[in-house]
């Protein structure tokens, strides 16, 4: 049935709420004939189960002067070879349960609860799992405590929650070794841009495509004191529900006579809105015609990225 570890790994506590899973009434305690009594199946979380109870304390594991509880896994589909596995436990993968055990105490109108956190493997050679110390049979027995009541009613309780398996996995990576990982782009005839949008060819970085959104007058104001730069995933690139992308670089407006160059860094997680990221404000137009413009009125543009996420997830079948 299990063995009692050397340090406890127990939770106790009362509560109101009756257990979910299965419940247990007893009216005449002592007309049971065996040391043992199993319920009928109940299925919880897909599985059928069975709730087992040593109303004197299950000799065999450590239980004398206790009673002890335990569940049984009651499918046959469990028995298969090799044995499919059920994990029990209250966090983690790949398919889990928390098993908690019920006492019921009518003078408190509460159930005493008891749960081994640890993990417990149920399989082919192991189909039971329990406590054999849930409660001592001194206080058991006891009518002033509560637990037997009307005679020799008694009531026992399990939860057993069962979550599907683990069964699929994510992987975030952060490419910092990008091939050719700056992109340049040459706006000609820059004083003669009338539009407000102007949009670049697409270029592929870290798998994907991306474009860059020139405002000449500005994106957030009007009155056409400055330019603005952004970077956005190419209209052919669609992220799907809650899928991200993480970028991190630079946006340059290059001095065509030397280094003087703006620059302006930029992080962001691009989501399937595709509202991009970029400066509203990168450079002045008085400074832009000043420094930026070449002799035949081109303005360069240019991003340097040094991240970028991709995210792998995948089924396991």
């Amino acid at each position: 049935m299990g063995s009692c570890a050397e340090y406890s790994t127990n939770v106790e506590i009362w509560r109101e709420h009756p257990p979910s899973s299965n419940s247990l009434k007893i009216n005449t305690l002592s007309k049971l004939n065996s040391d043992v009594y199993k319920s009928r199946r109940f299925l919880s979380g897909g599985y059928n189960w069975r709730l087992v109870i040593y109303p004197k304390g299950n000799e065999k594991d450590n239980g004398n002067g206790f009673i002890s509880m335990y569940v049984e896994f009651g499918d046959t589909s469990l028995m298969s070879t090799p044995p499919s596995e059920v994990f029990a436990y209250n966090v983690g993968p790949p398919l889990f349960a928390y098993l908690v055990f019920f006492v019921y105490n009518k003078k408190a109108n509460k159930y005493f609860t008891i749960q081994d956190v640890e993990v417990k493997r149920f399989n082919a050679l192991r189909t039971v799992w329990g406590l054999p110390q849930v409660l001592s049979l001194g206080t058991f027995n006891d009518p002033k405590n509560g637990f037997i009541f009307e005679g020799e009613h008694c009531e026992f309780g399990v939860d057993v929650m069962v979550s599907p398996p683990f069964n699929k996995w994510e992987v975030v990576s952060f490419d910092e070794k990008l091939y050719n990982p700056k992109f340049s782009w040459n706006v000609k005839n820059f004083s003669m841009l009338r539009e407000n949008l102007y949009i670049s060819n697409s270029f592929p970085m870290g798998g994907r495509k991306w474009v860059l959104k020139l405002y000449p007058k500005c994106f957030s104001t009007s009155d056409g004191k400055w330019i603005s730069i952004s970077i956005h995933l190419a209209d052919n690139e669609r992220l799907m529900a809650d899928e991200r992308i993480y970028t991190r670089g630079k946006l340059r407006v290059l001095d065509p006579r030397g280094s003087n160059h703006a620059t302006e860094k930029f992080i962001c997680w691009h989501d399937e809105s595709n509202s991009g990221t970029g400066h509203d404000q990168i450079v002045s137009m008085a400074k832009l015609r000043e420094v930026y413009l070449d002799t035949e009125n081109t303005l360069s543009i240019e991003v340097e990225f040094e991240v970028v996420s991709s995210t792998v997830s995948s089924a396991i079948i």
